[in-house]
């Protein structure tokens, strides 16, 4: 009896949604990505931030997801390979984990191109046990704290701009309410 020598040419890779900053700078290798959204959850202005957008007098605001069984968020997924994986992993794990207090969960991502079936991806979600956990405000109280804070990675106010010129170019049919209300409000009080 002759044995198959079977061979796999598909190296194992990771899918890594992100929903806040990395939507615009994942700042890791990766092999490619898609635009699309996970079920479940809503994108709220809830987590604290002492390190990138604030300090520890004055922490920025920045995304987290709470359980919303009715909602979507959308984002990017980025597929990192098996040689780019560890890398990926170790930078995200100091950004997000270390750095910003943010645990780790699978979740399922639907890819907005019809072409691609949905994809199981590591999200990086702030619980409210963190200790620098915010929790929920009026959009005029979350955009009065951001527009006053930074952190070494620059202006509070950038992140949120960003993040809503990202929703605007990439998923002009999505309505982020929470989003767009303390844009709407951080560049009122800027004017």
């Amino acid at each position: 009896m002759k044995l198959l020598d079977i061979t796999v040419s598909e190296k194992p890779s990771l899918w890594i949604f992100g929903y806040g900053s990395l939507v615009w700078k994942p700042d890791f290798k990766y092999k490619r990505n898609y635009v699309g959204y996970i079920k479940g959850f809503s994108r709220r202005f809830w987590h604290g931030d002492n390190f990138h957008r604030g300090d520890k007098d004055l922490p920025g605001r920045v995304v987290t997801l709470v359980e919303d069984h009715d909602a979507c968020t959308w984002g990017v997924a980025y597929e990192v390979t098996d040689s780019q994986m560890d890398e990926s992993l170790q930078y995200l794990n100091v950004r997000e984990a270390v750095l910003g207090g943010y645990a780790t969960k699978m979740v399922e991502f639907t890819p907005r191109e019809k072409c691609q079936g949905s994809l199981l991806a590591l999200v990086y979600i702030a619980t409210s046990d963190n200790p620098i956990y915010l929790g929920p405000a009026t959009p005029t109280e979350i955009a009065s704290q951001i527009a006053i804070c930074r952190g070494n990675t620059g202006h509070n106010i950038e992140y949120l701009l960003r993040l809503a010129e990202f929703m605007r170019l990439y998923c002009p049919e999505v309505e982020d309410d929470h989003l767009f209300s303390i844009e709407a409000a951080a560049l009122a009080l800027l004017i």
